[in-house]
């Protein structure tokens, strides 16, 4: 068994000496960190300053907002710190925080992607219903249910993996991982336990809203078949930027995903493309939301319209 140490600090080695690129690089980096800060603080404050749009679709998508500024926050400004350094190393205290950001994050979104589509599927299949089913106040309890829960589920993720031994603090990452940080774990035997929430996670996090997303759509498809072809058309205009965010965001994940659990396939690619696949899911995500739906959707170009100050907003 190999000497474990207690390890203040964690090396980040994903980053490569790119010489005088790397101000370029954290100039690329900058300018998509505003614009995601500028987008969703807008979206959000229109939602919230604008009455007409305190509907549940509205308020999920509000929520969605809150959290591309939270995930991504906890990427970028040490992303941007660390591209200009030249030491990669961040604090244990730092990357377990990190750690529990972005995990949250992911967890968060694919459950409010998976109530956004569900909450689409009573609006289209039970539009009778759907006001009193789907309240404001019943929203904003399921929101809140979201967050707490991912919150409590990776809390405990974070107390498997802190209580570890570890005989390592390199993680091939620009950005530190939790499976990269158990890897480093003494003993595999100690990771046994993680392993296995490890896996329940997974399933609560990925499986059960990609579950409860394609059963929605399913049930969308089945009723937009039988229906005219007007019904038909603003079910789609609908339900189009939400299926765009969930693919993305999907793929995204799939790419990481990949990267982390089998390193031996991605070996070959070089490293620059190597980064962008490993941050591809917190970067175009919370850039692309923004995009998709303040453009696709009228109602809320309508209040861009009506709130923010002339000029500001682009005309269509």
């Amino acid at each position: 068994m190999m000497n474990s140490t207690q390890f203040t600090s964690f090396i980040l080695a994903g980053y490569s000496d790119s010489g005088q690129l790397k101000y370029l690089y954290f100039v690329i980096i900058t300018v998509l960190y505003v614009s995601i800060v500028f987008a969703n603080t807008v979206l959000i404050v229109v939602i919230c300053m604008e009455r007409s749009l305190h509907e549940p679709m509205y308020l999920f998508l509000c929520s969605l907002f809150v959290n591309e500024l939270y995930g991504s926050t906890a990427l970028f400004p040490a992303l941007m710190t660390n591209l200009v350094s030249d030491a990669h190393a961040v604090s244990s205290v730092w990357c377990y925080l990190q750690i529990f950001v972005l995990y949250t994050y992911g967890s968060i979104e694919f459950s409010n992607l998976a109530a956004m589509s569900y909450d689409r599927y009573l609006a289209i299949c039970y539009p009778l219903q759907y006001n009193n089913i789907m309240t404001p106040n019943k929203v904003c309890i399921l929101i809140c249910v979201i967050w707490l829960y991912s919150f409590t589920k990776f809390s405990i993720i974070l107390s498997l993996t802190i209580r570890l031994q570890l005989c390592g603090n390199i993680i091939d990452k620009v950005y530190c991982e939790n499976y990269l940080v158990v890897k480093l774990a003494c003993s595999p035997s100690d990771t046994t336990v993680n392993n296995i929430y490890g896996i329940y996670s997974i399933v609560l996090s990925i499986v059960v809203p990609l579950i409860t997303i394609v059963f929605s759509y399913i049930k969308i498809l089945s009723i937009c078949l039988k229906s005219s072809i007007e019904t038909r058309q603003k079910a789609f205009s609908t339900c189009t930027p939400h299926l765009a965010a969930l693919f993305n965001f999907s793929f995204g994940c799939f790419l990481n995903l990949l990267q982390s659990r089998f390193d031996r396939p991605m070996r070959n690619v070089p490293t620059l493309l190597h980064t962008i696949l490993s941050v591809y899911y917190l970067m175009c995500q919370p850039l692309l939301n923004p995009i998709v739906y303040g453009v696709r959707m009228a109602k809320i170009r309508q209040a861009c319209k009506n709130i923010l100050p002339v000029g500001l907003y682009p005309k269509t």
